[in-house]
């Protein structure tokens, strides 16, 4: 009797590996961050300013960040596929942890300017707009194309863990002090630029030729012509855009299942989870065949639990329901990310990977104030449960607008 060969390791490959937990590092290091932004700014302004008005200036820090984020993106894009993309990413790292050396000095002062962390804010969404499109069309470029989907599961684990650990880690530091969870960030920062300066594979893509203007438009034309590429996106934009649930938590927490600030941490944990447990599933199990009918399959999954959690008035089920819409989400992403790795061409992934971020960055930060605002109109429960039923009417226009998507087959990087 034979047994099938155990699958080699993907940590066979080692620059994929340093670059998976330089990647990892620097989740962490940005979840930290974030929370002890948002703490800071909240307790610097409530000397000063009512609890709203130190609110809308925690929810600002996103929006300073988002502005030359979406601004730059393309631009990052294009240069992704010009230049090495190790060292975009490194510089990126580096400006990064500079940011938050600043920031770190802020925090020991007595009187700390408002004005000096927005600015530092700022930075940190033009470092983005640079690192993003550079880190993602490089991991294709460190593990053969027929582990691709494998490596992205994994990537997507590890990311989830970051999401789960990181701001309760944040918060233990922020317990010390504020100064000590910056410096860390900074010393997570630095452990990542180390990581990414030991990777020796070469990550320039083929010189393009063309201005910089020439490239972002034909990286435009490029996902605008491959449906099965602007299919992906597009459907997540708007599945995102209308199943923003996620924003409406406080909501839920407080008015609709009345569990308090303890339920509200369950619960918003809860879609990392599932999606946490959907990828370390998919790392064991990739998908390999009929990606296209799982992606939608896995939206149309998501605008169900979307609305099952608008219905629900027991926490158990709520939490459920948002475990199971994480799980739908992270199926979604692994196989939108797997379809583009595989389907562009090298030269193309920074553009095409700047739209698709562009794409993600403007679902989650319209996809709330969506929510937001039809929930001014028709209250949070039946806002939750419209943008699910919306999900639902996107996922079959999409699935008959783009029959190549539907009919998008393989994940294992093989033809056919």
């Amino acid at each position: 009797m034979t047994t099938d060969p155990k699958p080699p390791s993907i940590f066979r490959h080692r620059d994929f590996t340093l670059f998976l937990g330089g990647m990892t590092i620097m989740s962490a290091g940005a979840m930290i961050e974030a929370v002890t932004i948002g703490w800071q700014v909240y307790s610097i302004s409530r000397d000063t300013m009512s609890i709203k008005e130190s609110a809308f200036l925690v929810g600002l820090v996103g929006l300073v960040q988002f502005v030359p984020m979406f601004v730059l993106t393309l631009f990052a894009g294009s240069l992704a596929d010009r230049m090495s993309r190790r060292k975009i990413v490194m510089v990126s790292i580096a400006v990064e942890a500079l940011g938050v050396v600043g920031l770190t000095f802020t925090a020991m002062q007595d009187q700390p300017s408002l004005t000096v962390i927005f600015v530092i804010a700022g930075v940190f969404g033009a470092a983005r707009a640079f690192f993003r499109p550079a880190a993602w069309s490089m991991m294709p470029m460190l593990v053969p194309k027929e582990e691709i989907a494998k490596a992205i599961s994994l990537s997507s684990l590890l990311s989830e863990l970051a999401v789960i650990l990181g701001p309760a880690t944040g918060g233990l530091l922020i317990a010390h002090s504020t100064a000590t969870a910056y410096g860390v960030t900074a010393g997570l920062y630095t452990a990542g630029f180390l990581a990414m300066a030991f990777i020796v594979k070469p990550t320039t893509p083929e010189r393009q030729p063309g201005n910089q203007i020439e490239l972002i438009r034909e990286g435009l034309v490029y996902v605008w012509k491959n449906k099965i590429i602007f299919g992906a996106i597009s459907l997540d934009l708007f599945a995102v855009l209308l199943g923003g649930a996620t924003a409406l938590l406080p909501a839920f927490a407080s008015d609709v299942l009345d569990v308090g600030p303890t339920g509200f941490g369950i619960l918003r944990s809860s879609p990392a989870i599932g999606a946490a447990l959907m990828a370390a599933a998919l790392t064991r199990w990739p998908l390999k065949r009929h990606a296209g009918v799982r992606m939608f399959w896995a939206v149309a999954g998501f605008g169900l639990a979307t609305i099952v959690f608008g219905l629900s008035r027991n926490l158990w089920l709520s939490v459920l329901a948002l475990a199971m819409l994480g799980a739908a989400d992270m199926i979604s992403v692994y196989v939108r990310q797997t379809l583009i790795q595989i389907v562009t061409p090298d030269h193309m992934r920074g553009r095409v990977s700047s739209v698709s971020g562009l794409f993600i960055s403007g679902s989650n930060e319209l996809g709330e104030f969506e929510s937001g605002l039809v929930s001014r109109f028709v209250g949070p429960v039946m806002a939750a449960v419209l943008g699910g039923i919306g999900t639902l009417v996107v996922t079959g226009a999409w699935a008959a607008m783009f029959p190549d998507l539907r009919r998008a087959d393989r994940l294992d990087g093989q033809d056919g």
